[in-house]
């Protein structure tokens, strides 16, 4: 009886919670880390990037303080980047926690998440199979340091035509690590999910860089109303979503209630196959001219735009996602065969200016810059 009693003695020490008082050499960190969507290799006109995120949450019972986080190919040991302080501070949100100050959000709470954006330069011809991670935190009593197990790199982005026609075409709130679409985690059915990583507005410019003429509250002064959105790929229409009026335009002003039903106004969604879907959002309506099951050949015309549901002038809000859904999905990366660069603003229409014309193939287009597809 007295073994057995030892025996449980024994037990009991080691399930005891990890408090004040516990002693452990080596520290370990409680800290889950996650990476939600494997990286593919995006391709834009600088290069090739690999952007995904990393969602840590603090299981410790003491708040811990992110202050490096380095990405490594995982075969060869190589540093691919390495981000700290007040640069990790910079990519780094706090689901949950609105208000925190720069310093503050790189402190994460007991049971409180930190994601971390990062968009990572790859050399060309040098693709890592798999990436790990090396975490460092620290508390009052030091630095830890975690490697994560190795995550890996996904298969090449699909290969799209235009989903517009000429241009030139501004690459609102495209692909970047400060975009509002990629910084924007919506919670359904029980997952986190970014539906809009890379999603992009195109708004139409003029010479000026002006995305209407004439009377600024009537959708007919934009360059963008009515224009042929187009399909991207051969495939087969998942959804349709039609009859929800167009706005006036203007940043408060809504038709509708926005909701999970109407946030994407008038839209399209098609099935490319391999579990690769293609959203077109915000479009006029009754101007879509396919049916949900109909089979569509890459550069059909889907419907024409306006300035449906969540929208603030007519556009084409675009995306690729893994499920037939406008937000419940998560957001892959793509390519399209032929693109022309033509300028780059500093922001959404903000410091715009021209460049000379570069065409480029097989590479998406990047937040802020403007581009022609093929007429």
């Amino acid at each position: 009886m007295r073994a057995r009693v030892a025996a449980l003695a024994i037990f009991a020490s080691v399930i005891t919670p990890l408090g004040a008082r516990a002693q452990l050499i080596d520290r370990p960190l409680f800290v889950e880390v996650r990476v939600p969507k494997a990286p593919v290799v995006t391709s834009g006109r600088s290069g090739d990037w690999l952007i995904y995120e990393l969602h840590a949450t603090n299981l410790e019972g003491k708040p811990l303080r992110w202050s490096a986080a380095e990405v490594l190919d995982a075969t060869t040991n190589v540093s691919l980047l390495t981000t700290r302080d007040s640069a990790l501070v910079h990519d780094l949100a706090r689901p949950g926690t609105p208000g925190l100050s720069a310093a503050q959000r790189g402190t994460i709470g007991g049971g409180l998440r930190g994601v971390l954006y990062l968009q990572v330069p790859v050399a060309a011809g040098r693709t890592p199979t798999a990436l790990r991670h090396r975490l460092t935190f620290s508390d009052s009593s030091g630095s830890r340091t975690l490697l994560t197990p190795a995550v890996s790199v996904g298969v090449a982005a699909p290969v799209l035509g235009p989903p517009l026609r000429g241009g030139p075409w501004l690459v609102g709130n495209g692909p970047g690590n400060g975009s509002g679409h990629r910084r924007t985690v919506i919670t359904l059915d029980g997952a986190a999910r970014i539906a809009q990583r890379f999603a992009i507005d195109y708004v139409m410019l003029d010479s000026a860089f002006r995305t209407s003429r004439g009377d600024s509250l009537s959708n007919a002064s934009y360059y963008a109303q009515g224009v042929d959105v187009l399909a991207v790929a051969d495939g087969v229409i998942s959804t349709v979503k039609d009859g929800i009026a167009e706005n006036v335009p203007g940043i408060d002003s809504r038709a509708v209630p926005i909701s999970l039903e109407t946030v994407g106004g008038n839209h399209v969604i098609l099935d490319l196959g391999g579990g690769r879907f293609a959203f077109y959002a915000h479009v006029r309506p009754g101007s879509i001219r396919v049916r949900e099951g109909q089979q569509v050949k890459r550069g059909d015309v889907l419907a024409s735009l306006g300035n449906s549901g969540n929208s603030t002038e007519p556009h084409l809000h675009f995306h690729l996602g893994d499920a037939n859904a406008p937000l419940g999905a998560e957001g892959i990366p793509y390519v399209h065969e032929t693109l022309e660069f033509v300028g780059k603003c500093d922001s959404f229409g903000a410091a715009c200016a021209w460049t000379r014309a570069e065409v480029k193939r097989r590479v998406m287009p990047f937040e802020n810059e403007i581009v022609r597809f093929p007429k």
